[in-house]
């Protein structure tokens, strides 16, 4: 753990909670105002074959139990990139409107880490597309929307009087692929710290697809994410020194590229569920979104050092031990 202590401004865990609450309440009005969202209900659990759950990389365990009532096996959600795009149709949002929703879940093969915890908490959010809006433009000028409700959030903490970080609203746009070519021989982690020192507000494009080296900047599903636009949003944190992912997002598959990409990932099972069978027959709408880390945005805007600082969860010995020793106050 990377731990600049000069950067780090010690809080009492009340007035801590005062300002995560402030957060969470003043970013997502303005996250629903720039991309005319409308917060809904989803749900914590789904059936196996409905093929809603979100398989991330393709190797997590879900977390799953049978029910007394008609023994159903259900499975708690890992994310909610396609029950939105559902519900989008479903309650009939018109095109450029969307929604937004609290999501929790449990990855229960996350590794814990400063930045990374077992439990879930986002915003998952879902707008409404036309076949002309599929475009990078359209990507980069929603992405520049939410960069502008996070510097807004932070301006509302400085007045709050919170000695609040400074978010640059410039974002520099990058692809994975230029990323490589600028930084080769280095692992996707190692770009990212290097891109984002430089810029401190980075959105890398193009995540899913392999690169010129064989291998994709990272992992993602085949089934939600077109990755040709989609793309990673990331903040430099002065305290972590690193680069920190804050939104996961993208413009969603339509028929032909969800055919291309499950095909090359070998996942042409998945073509059988129900949400597949929907976008093969071009019955969903098409679509834009992502999660924005609720936790991870909170750190970012506080300066934390570790996740548990601004998210109840569970620790391992190790870390609660590490964090006491460096006098970071776990939740």
């Amino acid at each position: 753990m990377k731990f600049i202590k000069e950067k780090y401004r010690e809080i009492s865990i009340i007035e801590k909670q005062k300002y995560i609450k402030l957060i969470k309440d003043k970013f997502e009005r303005k996250l629903a105002k720039e991309l005319d969202l409308t917060r809904v209900s989803a749900p914590l659990l789904v059936t196996k074959e409905s093929g809603l759950q979100d398989d991330l990389s393709g190797v997590e365990r879900k977390v799953s139990f049978d029910i007394l009532k008609d023994g159903k096996e259900l499975e708690i959600v890992q994310s909610l990139a396609k029950w939105k795009r559902m519900a989008l149709k479903k309650y009939a949002f018109p095109v450029h409107k969307g929604l937004y929703t609290d999501m929790t879940a449990i990855r229960r093969d996350d590794k814990m880490d400063e930045t990374h915890s077992i439990y879930v908490d986002q915003w998952d959010w879902e707008k409404v597309i036309t076949r002309k809006d599929r475009t990078i433009d359209y990507l980069k000028a929603t992405v520049k929307k939410i960069v502008k409700a996070v510097a807004d959030t932070s301006k509302v903490l400085k007045a709050k009087g919170f000695d609040c970080v400074d978010i640059c609203e410039d974002v520099h746009f990058i692809t994975s692929q230029e990323l490589l070519d600028m930084y080769p021989g280095t692992t996707d982690k190692e770009r990212e710290y290097l891109i984002t020192k430089q810029y401190k507000t980075v959105f890398i494009m193009g995540i899913g697809d392999d690169l010129s080296d064989g291998k994709p900047h990272d992992m993602r599903a085949p089934d939600y994410d077109d990755w040709g636009l989609d793309g990673d949003l990331l903040f430099y944190h002065e305290v972590l020194d690193m680069a920190l992912e804050i939104s996961s997002m993208g413009i969603r598959v339509d028929r032909e590229t969800l055919l291309k990409q499950i095909e090359k990932s070998g996942k042409t099972e998945r073509l059988e569920y129900a949400y597949h069978k929907a976008i093969l027959s071009e019955e969903l709408p098409l679509t834009i979104g992502g999660g924005i880390g609720q936790s991870r945005l909170c750190m970012l805007l506080l300066g934390r050092a570790h996740i548990g600082e601004v998210q109840a969860s569970y620790w391992d010995c190790e870390t609660v031990e590490k964090c006491k020793e460096l006098k970071i106050e776990l939740l």
